[in-house]
Protein backbone atom coordinates (compact mmCIF):
# COMPACT_ATOMS: atom_id res chain seq x y z
CA UNK A 1 0.00 0.00 0.00
CA UNK A 2 1.22 3.22 -0.87
CA UNK A 3 0.26 5.74 1.61
CA UNK A 4 -0.17 9.33 0.81
CA UNK A 5 -1.01 12.56 3.33
CA UNK A 6 -3.87 14.91 2.59
CA UNK A 7 -4.95 17.98 5.13
CA UNK A 8 -8.44 18.60 5.80
CA UNK A 9 -9.54 22.51 6.56
CA UNK A 10 -12.65 23.51 7.83
CA UNK A 11 -10.91 26.96 7.45
CA UNK A 12 -12.98 28.40 10.72
CA UNK A 13 -12.38 31.53 12.24
CA UNK A 14 -9.82 32.86 14.71
CA UNK A 15 -9.64 36.49 16.25
CA UNK A 16 -7.61 37.53 13.24
CA UNK A 17 -8.98 40.80 10.61
CA UNK A 18 -9.98 38.13 7.75
CA UNK A 19 -7.57 39.74 5.35
CA UNK A 20 -5.18 38.86 7.63
CA UNK A 21 -6.42 35.46 8.15
CA UNK A 22 -6.99 34.61 4.77
CA UNK A 23 -3.09 35.49 3.91
CA UNK A 24 -1.60 33.66 7.31
CA UNK A 25 -3.71 30.48 6.00
CA UNK A 26 -2.11 30.95 2.66
CA UNK A 27 1.19 30.80 4.03
CA UNK A 28 0.48 27.32 5.63
CA UNK A 29 -0.43 26.05 2.79
CA UNK A 30 2.49 27.01 0.52
CA UNK A 31 4.36 24.64 3.31
CA UNK A 32 2.10 21.96 2.34
CA UNK A 33 2.92 22.73 -0.69
CA UNK A 34 6.86 22.44 -0.05
CA UNK A 35 6.82 19.69 2.80
CA UNK A 36 4.96 16.84 0.18
CA UNK A 37 1.83 16.60 1.01
CA UNK A 38 -0.72 15.24 -1.86
CA UNK A 39 -3.67 17.26 -1.28
CA UNK A 40 -5.28 19.97 0.22
CA UNK A 41 -9.02 20.00 0.98
CA UNK A 42 -11.11 22.75 2.00
CA UNK A 43 -14.66 22.44 3.68
CA UNK A 44 -17.83 24.43 2.60
CA UNK A 45 -20.01 26.71 4.91
CA UNK A 46 -21.63 29.13 5.07
CA UNK A 47 -22.64 31.75 7.77
CA UNK A 48 -20.83 30.06 10.91
CA UNK A 49 -17.44 30.47 12.04
CA UNK A 50 -16.60 26.96 10.96
CA UNK A 51 -15.87 28.00 7.35
CA UNK A 52 -14.35 31.17 6.21
CA UNK A 53 -13.88 28.86 2.60
CA UNK A 54 -18.00 30.01 1.63
CA UNK A 55 -16.97 30.27 -1.85
CA UNK A 56 -14.06 27.63 -1.84
CA UNK A 57 -13.65 28.31 -5.40
CA UNK A 58 -12.55 31.54 -4.80
CA UNK A 59 -10.31 30.44 -2.10
CA UNK A 60 -8.67 27.35 -4.40
CA UNK A 61 -7.92 30.23 -7.16
CA UNK A 62 -5.73 31.79 -4.77
CA UNK A 63 -4.08 28.22 -3.85
CA UNK A 64 -3.84 27.46 -7.38
CA UNK A 65 -1.42 30.56 -7.94
CA UNK A 66 0.60 30.25 -4.21
CA UNK A 67 1.45 26.29 -4.93
CA UNK A 68 3.29 24.18 -7.56
CA UNK A 69 2.68 20.50 -7.31
CA UNK A 70 -0.33 20.30 -3.96
CA UNK A 71 -3.38 19.36 -5.25
CA UNK A 72 -5.99 20.83 -3.89
CA UNK A 73 -10.56 20.78 -3.89
CA UNK A 74 -13.51 21.29 -1.77
CA UNK A 75 -14.73 18.43 0.66
CA UNK A 76 -16.99 18.93 -0.82
CA UNK A 77 -18.99 21.25 -3.31
CA UNK A 78 -22.67 21.81 -1.92
CA UNK A 79 -24.08 20.64 -4.97
CA UNK A 80 -28.07 21.83 -3.67
CA UNK A 81 -26.49 25.09 -3.26
CA UNK A 82 -25.22 25.82 -6.79
CA UNK A 83 -26.45 26.23 -10.51
CA UNK A 84 -24.53 23.13 -11.93
CA UNK A 85 -23.98 24.70 -15.50
CA UNK A 86 -22.63 27.51 -13.19
CA UNK A 87 -19.92 25.32 -10.93
CA UNK A 88 -19.03 22.93 -13.86
CA UNK A 89 -17.92 26.36 -15.30
CA UNK A 90 -16.01 26.97 -12.13
CA UNK A 91 -14.92 23.56 -11.70
CA UNK A 92 -12.99 23.74 -15.28
CA UNK A 93 -11.47 27.50 -14.66
CA UNK A 94 -9.98 25.78 -11.65
CA UNK A 95 -8.77 22.92 -13.40
CA UNK A 96 -6.87 24.86 -15.87
CA UNK A 97 -5.48 27.37 -14.21
CA UNK A 98 -3.68 25.11 -11.59
CA UNK A 99 -2.48 22.68 -14.32
CA UNK A 100 -4.56 19.72 -13.47
CA UNK A 101 -4.25 19.40 -10.19
CA UNK A 102 -8.11 19.74 -8.73
CA UNK A 103 -9.72 17.25 -6.52
CA UNK A 104 -13.50 17.20 -6.73
CA UNK A 105 -15.37 16.58 -4.36
CA UNK A 106 -19.45 16.87 -3.96
CA UNK A 107 -22.44 15.90 -1.70
CA UNK A 108 -25.62 17.13 -0.29
CA UNK A 109 -24.38 19.48 2.52
CA UNK A 110 -24.74 17.54 6.24
CA UNK A 111 -26.57 21.14 7.82
CA UNK A 112 -29.92 21.96 7.46
CA UNK A 113 -29.62 25.04 9.25
CA UNK A 114 -27.47 26.09 6.14
CA UNK A 115 -29.76 24.99 3.95
CA UNK A 116 -32.29 26.55 5.57
CA UNK A 117 -31.15 30.12 4.85
CA UNK A 118 -30.06 29.16 1.30
CA UNK A 119 -34.02 28.52 1.00
CA UNK A 120 -33.01 24.59 0.22
CA UNK A 121 -35.16 21.94 0.96
CA UNK A 122 -34.00 19.96 3.76
CA UNK A 123 -35.86 16.75 2.73
CA UNK A 124 -33.33 14.27 2.89
CA UNK A 125 -35.38 12.84 -0.75
CA UNK A 126 -35.45 15.94 -1.97
CA UNK A 127 -31.97 17.06 -1.58
CA UNK A 128 -30.83 13.65 -3.09
CA UNK A 129 -32.76 14.23 -6.48
CA UNK A 130 -31.02 17.87 -6.36
CA UNK A 131 -27.90 16.58 -5.96
CA UNK A 132 -28.31 13.82 -8.89
CA UNK A 133 -29.83 15.94 -11.51
CA UNK A 134 -26.80 18.32 -10.28
CA UNK A 135 -24.67 16.52 -11.13
CA UNK A 136 -25.57 15.01 -14.16
CA UNK A 137 -25.59 18.07 -15.72
CA UNK A 138 -22.29 19.20 -14.33
CA UNK A 139 -21.05 15.22 -15.72
CA UNK A 140 -22.50 15.26 -19.24
CA UNK A 141 -20.93 19.30 -19.57
CA UNK A 142 -17.38 17.59 -19.17
CA UNK A 143 -17.94 15.71 -21.93
CA UNK A 144 -20.58 17.06 -24.50
CA UNK A 145 -20.54 19.72 -26.41
CA UNK A 146 -24.45 20.68 -26.15
CA UNK A 147 -25.83 19.62 -22.69
CA UNK A 148 -30.12 18.75 -22.19
CA UNK A 149 -31.24 17.51 -18.96
CA UNK A 150 -34.94 17.56 -18.00
CA UNK A 151 -34.92 17.36 -14.14
CA UNK A 152 -37.41 17.75 -11.62
CA UNK A 153 -35.34 20.43 -10.09
CA UNK A 154 -32.57 21.45 -12.57
CA UNK A 155 -32.84 22.01 -16.47
CA UNK A 156 -30.33 22.34 -19.15
CA UNK A 157 -31.70 23.36 -22.48
CA UNK A 158 -29.61 22.41 -25.69
CA UNK A 159 -26.53 24.46 -23.61
CA UNK A 160 -23.74 25.33 -25.68
CA UNK A 161 -20.51 24.33 -23.91
CA UNK A 162 -17.20 26.41 -24.34
CA UNK A 163 -14.97 25.54 -20.75
CA UNK A 164 -13.64 22.21 -20.36
CA UNK A 165 -11.37 20.39 -17.59
CA UNK A 166 -7.76 19.74 -18.03
CA UNK A 167 -7.85 16.21 -16.30
CA UNK A 168 -10.43 13.87 -18.83
CA UNK A 169 -13.26 13.10 -18.09
CA UNK A 170 -13.14 15.26 -15.38
CA UNK A 171 -10.99 15.85 -11.67
CA UNK A 172 -10.53 12.97 -9.73
CA UNK A 173 -13.82 12.93 -7.39
CA UNK A 174 -14.25 12.72 -3.81
CA UNK A 175 -17.16 12.12 -1.29
CA UNK A 176 -17.41 11.58 2.49
CA UNK A 177 -18.41 8.37 4.07
CA UNK A 178 -20.34 8.03 7.13
CA UNK A 179 -21.95 4.80 6.55
CA UNK A 180 -21.30 1.20 5.14
CA UNK A 181 -23.72 2.21 2.61
CA UNK A 182 -21.96 5.55 1.66
CA UNK A 183 -18.92 2.95 1.24
CA UNK A 184 -20.76 1.32 -1.33
CA UNK A 185 -21.71 4.45 -2.99
CA UNK A 186 -18.30 5.58 -3.14
CA UNK A 187 -17.24 2.20 -4.76
CA UNK A 188 -20.16 2.21 -7.56
CA UNK A 189 -19.30 5.90 -8.51
CA UNK A 190 -14.94 5.07 -7.95
CA UNK A 191 -15.03 7.96 -6.17
CA UNK A 192 -12.27 8.47 -3.38
CA UNK A 193 -13.68 8.80 0.11
CA UNK A 194 -12.55 10.19 3.32
CA UNK A 195 -14.49 9.26 6.59
CA UNK A 196 -13.91 10.63 10.37
CA UNK A 197 -13.78 7.35 11.93
CA UNK A 198 -12.36 5.47 14.70
CA UNK A 199 -9.83 3.22 13.13
CA UNK A 200 -11.91 -0.17 13.31
CA UNK A 201 -14.60 1.67 12.46
CA UNK A 202 -13.06 2.97 9.23
CA UNK A 203 -11.54 -0.64 8.51
CA UNK A 204 -14.91 -1.97 7.78
CA UNK A 205 -15.85 1.08 5.61
CA UNK A 206 -12.44 0.18 3.66
CA UNK A 207 -13.43 -2.90 3.13
CA UNK A 208 -16.78 -2.53 2.28
CA UNK A 209 -15.28 -0.41 -0.04
CA UNK A 210 -13.15 -2.97 -1.68
CA UNK A 211 -15.83 -5.61 -1.69
CA UNK A 212 -17.99 -3.74 -3.77
CA UNK A 213 -15.36 -1.89 -6.31
CA UNK A 214 -14.61 -5.84 -7.19
CA UNK A 215 -17.99 -6.51 -7.83
CA UNK A 216 -18.30 -3.57 -10.11
CA UNK A 217 -15.05 -3.84 -12.42
CA UNK A 218 -12.41 -4.16 -9.97
CA UNK A 219 -10.32 -1.62 -7.65
CA UNK A 220 -8.62 0.79 -8.90
CA UNK A 221 -5.06 0.89 -7.72
CA UNK A 222 -5.08 4.83 -7.78
CA UNK A 223 -8.64 5.35 -5.31
CA UNK A 224 -7.58 6.53 -1.92
CA UNK A 225 -9.27 5.88 1.10
CA UNK A 226 -8.96 8.76 3.41
CA UNK A 227 -9.02 8.63 7.40
CA UNK A 228 -9.36 12.02 9.15
CA UNK A 229 -7.46 12.87 12.01
CA UNK A 230 -6.49 15.81 13.84
CA UNK A 231 -2.89 16.07 14.45
CA UNK A 232 -0.66 18.14 16.69
CA UNK A 233 2.91 17.68 16.50
CA UNK A 234 5.61 19.72 19.54
CA UNK A 235 8.53 19.11 20.84
CA UNK A 236 7.40 17.05 24.16
CA UNK A 237 4.09 15.61 24.25
CA UNK A 238 3.06 18.13 27.19
CA UNK A 239 3.43 21.27 24.33
CA UNK A 240 1.86 19.38 21.64
CA UNK A 241 -0.94 18.63 24.36
CA UNK A 242 -1.33 22.06 25.37
CA UNK A 243 -1.73 23.65 21.91
CA UNK A 244 -4.28 20.97 20.97
CA UNK A 245 -6.42 21.98 24.11
CA UNK A 246 -6.20 25.25 23.67
CA UNK A 247 -6.86 25.60 20.14
CA UNK A 248 -9.57 22.31 19.68
CA UNK A 249 -12.01 24.25 22.60
CA UNK A 250 -11.93 27.17 19.99
CA UNK A 251 -12.44 24.80 17.29
CA UNK A 252 -15.60 23.08 19.11
CA UNK A 253 -17.24 26.10 19.44
CA UNK A 254 -17.21 27.14 15.87
CA UNK A 255 -18.07 23.27 14.39
CA UNK A 256 -21.47 23.48 17.31
CA UNK A 257 -22.37 27.56 16.52
CA UNK A 258 -24.95 27.42 14.50
CA UNK A 259 -26.48 24.28 15.65
CA UNK A 260 -26.67 25.70 19.19
CA UNK A 261 -27.82 29.19 17.91
CA UNK A 262 -30.98 27.37 16.76
CA UNK A 263 -31.03 25.13 19.99
CA UNK A 264 -30.39 21.67 17.96
CA UNK A 265 -27.22 19.62 18.25
CA UNK A 266 -25.36 18.51 15.17
CA UNK A 267 -26.84 15.73 12.50
CA UNK A 268 -24.23 13.60 13.42
CA UNK A 269 -24.54 14.18 17.04
CA UNK A 270 -22.30 16.90 19.53
CA UNK A 271 -18.56 16.40 19.45
CA UNK A 272 -16.04 15.89 21.90
CA UNK A 273 -15.78 18.55 24.10
CA UNK A 274 -12.47 18.14 24.67
CA UNK A 275 -9.02 17.10 23.29
CA UNK A 276 -8.04 14.49 25.56
CA UNK A 277 -11.84 13.05 24.77
CA UNK A 278 -10.41 13.07 21.12
CA UNK A 279 -7.65 11.22 21.20
CA UNK A 280 -9.55 8.48 24.08
CA UNK A 281 -12.33 8.21 20.69
CA UNK A 282 -9.44 7.84 18.38
CA UNK A 283 -9.84 10.69 16.42
CA UNK A 284 -7.07 12.63 17.06
CA UNK A 285 -3.87 12.72 18.71
CA UNK A 286 -1.39 15.49 20.28
CA UNK A 287 2.62 14.59 21.38
CA UNK A 288 5.94 14.55 19.97
CA UNK A 289 6.98 13.51 16.74
CA UNK A 290 7.80 9.86 18.14
CA UNK A 291 4.65 9.90 19.98
CA UNK A 292 2.58 10.89 17.24
CA UNK A 293 4.49 8.28 14.98
CA UNK A 294 3.81 5.54 17.46
CA UNK A 295 0.29 6.03 17.34
CA UNK A 296 -0.39 7.02 13.91
CA UNK A 297 1.33 3.57 13.17
CA UNK A 298 -1.30 1.63 14.93
CA UNK A 299 -4.28 3.22 13.58
CA UNK A 300 -3.51 3.35 10.43
CA UNK A 301 -2.45 -0.61 10.35
CA UNK A 302 -6.12 -1.24 11.76
CA UNK A 303 -7.53 1.01 9.45
CA UNK A 304 -6.27 -0.58 6.55
CA UNK A 305 -6.54 3.07 4.85
CA UNK A 306 -4.44 4.69 2.30
CA UNK A 307 -4.63 8.06 3.12
CA UNK A 308 -3.95 9.73 6.20
CA UNK A 309 -6.25 13.17 5.59
CA UNK A 310 -4.34 15.05 8.68
CA UNK A 311 -6.51 18.41 10.41
CA UNK A 312 -2.78 20.24 11.34
CA UNK A 313 -4.66 23.40 11.35
CA UNK A 314 -7.45 24.59 13.58
CA UNK A 315 -8.62 27.17 15.89
CA UNK A 316 -6.71 29.85 17.23
CA UNK A 317 -3.35 28.36 16.40
CA UNK A 318 -1.25 31.24 15.00
CA UNK A 319 1.00 30.65 12.30
CA UNK A 320 4.43 30.35 14.32
CA UNK A 321 2.50 27.24 15.98
CA UNK A 322 0.97 25.63 12.82
CA UNK A 323 4.09 25.61 10.94
CA UNK A 324 6.07 24.61 13.74
CA UNK A 325 3.85 21.75 14.40
CA UNK A 326 3.85 21.10 10.17
CA UNK A 327 7.43 20.46 10.05
CA UNK A 328 7.78 18.17 13.13
CA UNK A 329 5.12 15.94 11.47
CA UNK A 330 6.56 16.43 7.62
CA UNK A 331 10.14 15.98 8.83
CA UNK A 332 9.98 13.16 11.42
CA UNK A 333 6.31 11.28 10.93
CA UNK A 334 5.33 11.30 7.59
CA UNK A 335 8.41 9.85 5.95
CA UNK A 336 8.91 6.91 9.02
CA UNK A 337 5.31 6.37 8.39
CA UNK A 338 4.84 5.89 4.66
CA UNK A 339 8.73 3.44 5.46
CA UNK A 340 6.92 1.45 7.80
CA UNK A 341 3.46 1.00 6.05
CA UNK A 342 5.46 0.24 2.83
CA UNK A 343 7.30 -2.23 4.91
CA UNK A 344 4.50 -3.93 6.56
CA UNK A 345 3.01 -4.25 2.98
CA UNK A 346 6.50 -6.06 1.79
CA UNK A 347 6.40 -8.78 4.20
Amino acid sequence: MNLEFGIFDHLDRNDLPLREYYEQRLKVIEAFDRTGFYAYHVAEHHFTPLGMAASPGIFLASVAQRTTTLRFGPLVYILPFYHPLRLAEEVCMLDQLSGGRLELGIGRGISPVEAGYYGESVDFQESRQTFAETWQIMKDSFSKKRVTVQGQYRQANDVPIELETLQKPHPPLWMGVSSLENAEQAARAKMNFVAIQRPSDMRARVERYKETARQNGGLDPKIKMGMNVFIVVGDTDAEAQRLADRAYKVWHHSFHYLYHLHGRSPVRGERADNFPDVVQRELGIAGSPQTVLDVLSRRMEESGSNYLMCQLVFGDMTLAEALHSIGLFARKVMPELKAQVGARVMA
